[in-house]
């Protein structure tokens, strides 16, 4: 078969949504034709779509190997890129896209991340360059037939729930509405249901009041209404959440640098609006909080109550468990020497001691945490009243939660293809299954 006809069938097989006859299809091509851009960039995107990260990276890369000039091939390694979490890497090919385009709104779109998470000027600039005019996306339809209409409200902030591993493409036809960036009274596309992933009080209060006004011209159900999401502001919830028996909450408030002597020390300042532990530092007393300032963004941080986590053999331990549709489910446990804690940088791996509380926690939550903090956790969610959120903790010693934080931002990880996690794979896909059924059942409804 001659490259245009393999070619033609392969992206045949993607519209009938049959990806491993596609991925042949399309080596077929570069078999003929190993440096063929359609063939790479398909592929790399076609490998993008099921979850092959690695394999997207590789394909986006031998695509810009052999067509440097290609726009699209960077912006879309770009994309991976920046998804890894790697904004230095993103950057270059964004900044060469622009080189070959400079009106390239989805490179615009890109640099102003690279540029928020690196602490560099300019973000704002790019931002309104590249959504501006570009504030609706509808995501390509994978499926088979039309797609069942959803409207994703998103930030061009950043701060937005990752919900690709729960919105199936193939199902849904997605158009993304980037709320900061919308017209005022825009004309809406058709939707049954509203996902409204704009989940970062403190980072996007802007977007959800936006967000809020832009729904009074929709009559479909709502996911996580911009209402109910405003108040979950780390000290606003501080607040509400203190209430709560069993529940232990760090006193948290917003300061400025000429503030940083009136706080009791320890401390943890954090920037707002950033996650996975940028611009989070621990500060131990008066005297470092001027250089601890000076490593975080921004000229306004939370100061947040240092709360004790450790336990008796001197590791800290946090929990997530997620509130999806009215249930709890319990997605991991990290435990690590270091205050800051996050699964991707605990001793997990290395650990079978460690792995085997995690696996007792996944298969036995109420039987690990005890009723005084499953009382607790019903209590957390009830307060927030969102479709879709979930709450860091750690257990106190007395069996009450000890609070990090709760809110509709949790990212569900799901994990490498290494059997020593094989004991996590029941936990992960029953909390994303339950954020499909609950898809399924408001289509319905609607």
């Amino acid at each position: 078969m001659q490259v245009p006809e393999a070619l033609k069938r392969a992206r045949a097989l993607v519209a009938q949504a049959d990806d491993e006859g596609a991925k042949r299809a399309y080596l077929e091509v570069l078999g003929q034709e190993p440096t063929n851009f359609f063939a790479l960039n398909e592929l790399g995107t076609l490998a993008l779509a099921g979850g092959f990260r690695s394999a997207a990276r590789t394909a986006y890369a031998q695509a810009i190997a052999h067509h440097p000039g290609n726009k699209v091939a960077r912006v879309n390694l770009a994309n991976v890129l920046r998804e890894d979490n790697d904004p230095n890497g993103a950057r270059v090919h964004y900044e060469a896209a622009l080189a070959i385009d400079p009106d390239l709104h989805e490179a615009h779109q890109g640099m102003a991340w690279v540029l928020t998470e690196l602490g560099l000027d300019d973000a704002e600039h790019h931002r309104a360059r590249g959504f501006t005019g570009h504030a609706l996306v509808t995501q390509p339809y994978r499926g088979v037939g039309e797609g069942v209409p959803i409207l994703l409200l998103v930030s061009a902030l950043g701060g937005n729930i990752p919900t690709r591993l729960w919105i199936d493409d193939r199902r849904f036809t997605i158009h993304a509405l980037y709320a900061d960036y919308a017209d005022p009274a825009p004309e809406l596309p058709r939707h049954d249901l509203v996902v409204n992933a704009i989940g970062d009080a403190d980072l996007c209060a802007d977007a959800l009041d936006r967000a809020e006004k832009l729904l009074t011209r929709s009559t479909a159900p709502i996911i996580n209404h911009p209402a109910r999401v405003r108040p979950t502001g780390r000290a606003d919830n501080a607040k509400r959440l203190a209430n709560i028996p069993a529940v232990r909450v760090p006193r948290i408030e917003q300061v400025s640098r000429r503030e940083l002597g009136r706080l009791q020390y320890p401390v943890l300042l954090r920037s707002p609006g950033f996650h996975t532990g940028r611009h989070f530092v621990y500060v131990p007393s008066l005297a470092a909080a001027g250089e601890a300032a000076d490593s975080l963004a921004g000229e306004e941080w939370l100061a947040i109550q240092y709360l004790d986590a450790r336990g008796a053999d001197g590791m800290a331990r946090k929990f997530r468990v997620m509130f999806i549709d009215g249930g709890l489910y319990p997605l991991h446990l990290a435990v690590s020497a270091d205050w800051k804690v996050h699964y991707f940088s605990a001793d997990m791996a290395r650990n079978e001691r460690f792995r085997e509380e995690e696996r007792r926690f996944l298969i036995d939550m109420p039987g690990v945490l005890g009723p005084r903090a499953m009382q607790a956790l019903t209590e957390v969610a009830a307060v927030l009243d969102l479709q879709y959120a979930g709450v860091d903790f750690a257990l106190s010693p007395d069996g009450s939660v000890l609070l990090f934080e709760a809110n509709a931002t949790m990212v569900v990880f799901p994990p490498g293809p290494e059997p020593v996690w094989d004991y996590r794979r029941a936990a992960i896909d029953a909390a994303l299954q339950a954020a499909r059924q609950m898809l399924d059942r408001l289509v319905r409804r609607a």
